[in-house]
This record gives structure tokens, C-alpha cells and sequence, in this order.
């Protein structure tokens, strides 16, 4: 038995070293090594490097709720407005030998109804798009927007980022509504320096398109594509730039004053950033130009053969600006204070006159309703020069942003700007649509009673003003209520008042009396000379 036992037990043995040294034999898999996410410090919180390189990223966004209530004073418009906005951000950041190479882009997605989306700037920028349905269209919108995408590096700054002409640009507003630019995404290629302490310049080549106006051209208030007769003074009568045709008869030209890209905008800067806060001083020169001929006839209506309109001259508007932010601790720990103010001819969307009213469009108004609109172009093509006459405005602004507890903070915000326009071309306008009857505009002779009382090319001034409370319970988390109103007024005169003479005009104005402007038949049209609103707006708004 036991030389069994041996046997079996050397055999067992002998087994297990075969199959040991089989097993030597046999290739082994190693597992492949796992590279964890790994945090970056050297950019700041959030930042993690994106595996395999040596590029930090962070990741953030928001999501929130807005919804508003709109003063109108018609039915014909909605008077409330709900939002639902998402947006994500992307910033990637490499440390190299000429500094950091940085990336950022920007996506906000949005389905509004109402007020918010709906109308005006969102849709005329391409940002905004209808949605279609039962009683939606034009009320409902989808708002698809890149609103960043940029490169910055050595100094450089490429691709679709905040204008360099900006400052305050409503950092401390719900949604931009006082006076002032706010060109938040446009295209540019910039180069900024920095020298000493805290300064910098900046100079900018900034896409065109994003801060023209229309040019006033016809009756059509909210057209961008209007015709238009040009014609210079002769002898005791109107003698048209082109003379006369074989015939004898007059030649006009039909203008399309559209604005055209050429020259891209220039902007340049001149800032300071220091503990106590920012100050900047901007400037910028933006061309303004008109199309070419569209039509050339005589004054039957009848096509000129041969005959070439010449173009009005380009002009070129330009805007300053000038701003001043202030750190104010000493009166609680966050709160801080914007002054701005900016000037500038031809260039409506530089001074931010039309902020509240609504961008690329020659003709706006408060609200659905109000007693009257005003209207809103760069330049007016004077009919009896041929020459762009261009506009005049300017604002001021201040905001103030104060925390009565770590919890809760409130901003206060007003704001003031004129606009004016030349009186001359305003005064042709309405002599050369009275000629032959060609209706170049909506203004009646300034010989007849009623071009007092019409309102086309009127000087306006504006007020703007707001206030807000919001509550963040927990990092990161808003909950805020604000409001706004604003004041549209005439520098002089009166108008017809639209509210309660829809529809009249001063081309339906017989006569005036006491002051009052007459239609036929004896009536007295009701006359204004301001018209206000307010807003309501909510927000519930999570960053992360």
C-alpha cells in the first residue's frame, strides 16, 4: 500500500509540474491600463484634462424658465410670454510657448412663446424661427443659436464673440431693455495687447451686418427693400438728377437701400482693469451705403432706356463710447456699479437707441398699440441732393447691483438717449412726394397741415428704467422677479395719435385749428406727444 501511495502521490506531482511548465508556455493578456479623468488646476476651477492630451476642458451650461407679462394697449397682440432656454458651453484651454491656446463655443436652444422670442430682433438676425401649427405661427418660435464659437491665442481673438466696442452690455438685466449696445455674437478677428498694469488695446474687424439699420426709403414701415426717386433743384422747378429722356420727359431712379457688406465695421479699445473695477473708452466707423439703380423711367411710369442712375456716395457713421464699472464692497461684499455713455451718427445699434424698440427695422413702437411709433434708420437719402443724410443719437446708462444678504441681491437700472434727424431731407422728402405724384414716403408737403402732425423722421427721446429682487437659496440657483418701463416722447410737436385714430395720418389733415389737426368734414383728430409701457418679467435660472 504504500509503495501505491508513493506512486500516486509522484504521480500527481509529476502532473502538476508538467501542467505548470505548459502553462509557462502560454502567452499571458495583460489588461490595458485605465487613464482616469485627471483634474487641471492651471486654468481655474472646473477644468479637467481631456484624456491622452495635454488640453484641459470644463464643461458647463444653464436651464431656465422666464416668462413675462407686456402692457399693450390692443387686443391685437399677445400680452404674455413663456421661455424655456437651455445652453452649453465648452471651453478648452492648452498652455503653450506663446501663452494659451483657448477655444470656447456657446449653443443656446429655446422655445418661446409671446413677447420673448416671438418678435422683432430674434427672427430679423436669423437666430429665431417660426414654429408652425394651430393659431402658432408668429406667436410660437424655436430659437436654435451659436452663440459663441472663438479662438484666442497670442493675442488674437477669431471667430463669433462679444463685440470689443461693448461694456456694460445689460450684465445686470434679466433681458437686455435700457439704453446701450449689446452686440453679444458677432464675427470678428481682433489683436489685443496688454501693457503695464491692467491695460490693454484692442483693435477689431467686426462683421457689418450685424449693426445696420435700414436706410429710409418708402411708405413701407417695416420693409428693409423700399425704391426710391432721387432729384436735385432746377430753375423754378424740379429737374431730376438724369435730366430728361428724348422726349422731354423727366427721368427718376428707383434706389434698392439695402445696406451692402464692403468695409467690415472697425472698432477699437482702450481699457483698464484694476481691483477697484474696469474703465473703457471704444470707438468705431461703420459704412453706410446704398445699392444700385434698380429702375430708370420718366415720370409716365415708363421705362428709360440707356439711362444710368448714379449711386448716392457711401457715408460712413461712427460711434464713441464710453464706460465705468466700480467695485463697491465697502457698501456689502458683491455689489458694484456701471456708468456708460456713448454718441454716434449713423450708427442706431452702436448707441443702443433702438434697444428696447427692436433692431433691424426702419419703423418700431413700444408695444402693441401705443399712440404712436417713431422711426429708427442710420441715414435718409435726401431726395433733392441725392446724398446720405445720416442720424444723431446718443445715451447714457447706470446700473447698480446690490446684495442686501449673500441670499438675496437686486439691481436698479435707468437709462436716457435722444435721436434726431436732419430737417432738410425730412422737408424734401415730403416736397418731392407731392410732385407728379410719386409716392416716395408717407409725409405729406411740409407746406400742407398735416406734415406737423405725421410720424415719420420725428427727434424722440427715450427712458428706460428697471429694478429687480432675486433669491439663490442655494448656489447657483435664481429665483428673480423684475421690472421695466419705458417712456417714448417727442422732442417737440405732437402727432396724430394712433391709439385712437388708427389708421389717420397727416396726409388725411385738411386743416388745423387751435392747434388740432382737421379731417374733412370738420372732424378733430386726437394729437400726443408720449406714449409709455411696462414689463413683468420672472426667472427661474440653474448654472452649472
Amino acid at each position: 500500500m504504500k509503495l501505491v501511495k508513493s506512486l500516486l502521490l509522484g504521480s500527481a506531482a509529476g502532473l502538476t509540474v508538467v501542467a505548470g511548465a505548459q502553462a509557462a508556455d502560454l502567452p499571458i493578456k495583460k489588461a490595458a491600463p485605465v487613464e482616469y479623468v485627471r483634474v487641471c488646476a492651471t486654468h481655474g476651477a472646473g477644468f479637467f484634462y481631456i484624456p491622452g492630451t495635454d488640453t484641459c476642458l470644463r464643461v458647463s451650461g444653464r436651464a431656465r424658465f422666464q416668462a413675462t407679462y407686456l402692457q399693450a394697449y390692443a387686443r391685437s397682440g399677445d400680452l404674455t410670454g413663456y421661455q424655456g432656454l437651455g445652453r452649453l458651453n465648452l471651453d478648452a484651454r492648452t498652455s503653450t510657448a506663446y501663452g494659451t491656446l483657448r477655444a470656447f463655443v456657446r449653443m443656446d436652444l429655446a422655445y418661446g412663446t409671446g413677447p420673448f422670442l416671438a418678435s422683432g430682433t430674434s427672427r430679423l438676425a436669423g437666430t429665431g424661427f417660426p414654429a408652425l401649427g394651430v393659431d402658432t405661427f408668429g406667436r410660437v418660435t424655436n430659437y436654435v443659436g451659436l452663440d459663441k464659437a472663438f479662438i484666442q491665442f497670442a493675442g488674437f481673438t477669431a471667430g463669433r464673440a462679444a463685440s470689443f466696442f461693448d461694456f456694460y452690455a445689460h450684465d445686470l438685466e434679466f433681458i437686455g431693455s435700457s439704453l446701450g449696445s449689446d452686440n453679444a455674437s458677432t464675427n470678428l478677428l481682433a489683436y489685443t495687447a496688454t501693457f503695464g498694469q491692467g491695460f490693454s488695446a484692442t483693435l477689431s474687424m467686426e462683421d457689418p451686418l450685424l449693426r445696420k439699420t435700414p436706410i429710409y426709403g418708402s411708405a413701407s414701415g417695416g420693409s428693409t427693400f423700399t425704391a426710391f426717386q432721387v432729384f436735385q433743384p432746377g430753375a423754378g422747378n424740379f429737374t431730376p438728377v438724369l435730366g430728361t429722356n428724348a422726349f422731354g420727359q423727366p427721368i427718376i431712379a428707383d434706389y434698392d437701400v439695402v445696406q451692402r457688406n464692403r468695409l467690415p465695421d472697425f472698432v477699437g479699445a482702450l481699457r483698464y482693469d484694476a481691483a477697484w473695477g474696469s474703465a473703457q473708452v471704444s470707438a468705431l466707423v461703420h459704412e453706410i451705403n446704398t445699392a444700385n439703380a434698380s429702375a430708370v423711367r420718366g415720370f409716365n411710369g415708363t421705362s428709360t432706356i440707356g439711362a444710368v442712375a448714379p449711386r448716392p456716395a457711401s457715408e460712413y457713421g461712427w460711434a464713441i463710447q464710453g464706460g465705468l464699472k466700480l467695485n463697491m464692497p465697502f457698501i456689502a461684499p458683491g455689489d458694484l456699479l456701471y456708468l456708460q455713455g456713448s454718441y454716434g451718427e449713423g450708427t442706431t445699434r452702436a448707441t443702443g437707441y433702438n434697444m428696447w424698440l427692436g433692431s433691424y427695422t426702419n419703423f418700431a413702437s413700444l408695444a402693441t398699440g401705443t399712440t404712436f411709433g417713431t422711426s429708427l434708420v442710420d441715414a435718409v437719402v435726401d431726395p433733392l441732393t441725392g446724398k446720405l443724410d445720416l442720424s444723431t443719437s446718443w445715451t447714457v446708462t447706470a446700473a447698480y447691483l446690490h446684495y442686501w444678504t449673500p441670499e438675496w441681491r437686486s439691481a436698479v437700472f435707468g437709462s436716457y438717449g435722444e435721436m434726431s434727424y436732419g430737417k432738410t431731407s425730412r422737408a424734401n422728402l415730403g416736397l418731392v412726394n407731392q410732385a407728379s405724384g410719386f409716392a416716395t414716403s408717407p409725409l405729406p408737403s411740409p407746406f400742407a397741415p398735416g406734415f406737423a402732425f405725421t410720424n415719420q423722421l420725428r427727434d424722440t427721446n427715450q427712458i428706460v428704467a428697471g429694478a429687480s429682487l432675486i433669491w439663490s437659496p442655494v448656489r447657483d440657483l435664481d429665483i428673480g422677479l423684475e421690472g421695466n418701463y419705458a417712456r417714448l416722447a417727442l422732442q417737440s410737436g405732437r402727432v396724430i395719435d394712433q391709439n385712437k385714430a388708427p389708421g389717420f395720418g397727416g396726409a388725411n389733415v385738411v386743416n388745423v385749428v387751435n392747434g388740432q389737426p382737421v379731417v374733412a368734414g370738420g372732424g378733430v383728430l386726437p394729437t400726443t406727444n408720449a406714449t409709455d409701457t411696462f414689463q413683468i418679467r420672472m426667472r427661474v435660472q440653474r448654472d452649472f
